[in-house]
């Protein structure tokens, strides 16, 4: 894409002849990145779906308003988290920090805890002694393992669909046909 500016700017090429080339608007800045020591943004355009958000080298873009305002967005939020007194600083490490770290992960609610809708389970594991599905939620690319009774009765319909697309037959009778010629 071109310079992005809000109108259609008239070109000339190597022959001399005029040629419109459509410059695009930016709506908005979403994210930031540094690409080959090239500062790029992540930008949502006008009149376009998320699904056409593209990176655009910075030298690309004729739009400086935006760019200090998602810039000085950016800082204030970095300064927040200096100033955060929850992040953990470097030196000699405590018990007291790190119980505290195992406690708030215990409490976060995992699973149906979540109230969020399953949406199909991944695979299955029996490693703890007590059978566990790892559960595909709606909505998110989250996944948590949950415990098979408790999923069999949240959503059986799910289990059974597991089961199904991991189902496979055996024909007795084929069995028996290849035995049966075996010994011939």
């Amino acid at each position: 894409m071109s310079k992005k500016t809000d109108s259609k700017t008239p070109s000339v090429n190597a022959a001399g002849e005029s040629e419109t080339e459509e410059e695009y608007s930016v709506e908005k800045i979403l994210d930031r990145r540094v690409k080959n020591g090239k500062v790029e943004y992540f930008l949502k355009w006008k009149g376009y779906s998320d699904e056409d958000n593209t990176w655009e080298p910075e030298d690309n873009l004729d739009c400086p308003e935006l760019i200090n305002a998602y810039e000085e967005n950016r800082k204030k939020k970095e300064n927040i988290k200096k100033d955060d007194p929850k992040k953990r600083k470097s030196g000699p490490s405590s018990e007291k920090p790190l119980k505290s770290i195992k406690k708030e992960e215990q409490q976060k609610p995992k699973g149906f805890q979540r109230s969020l809708e399953p949406e199909r389970i991944i695979g299955a594991t029996d490693s703890s002694g007590e059978l566990m599905f790892l559960m595909k939620w709606a909505g998110t690319d989250e996944a948590d393992l949950v415990p098979a009774k408790e999923a069999n009765v949240k959503c059986p319909q799910i289990v059974i669909e597991f089961y199904q697309d991991r189902l496979t037959w055996h024909n007795s009778s084929t069995d028996e046909d290849v035995t049966t010629q075996s010994k011939a």
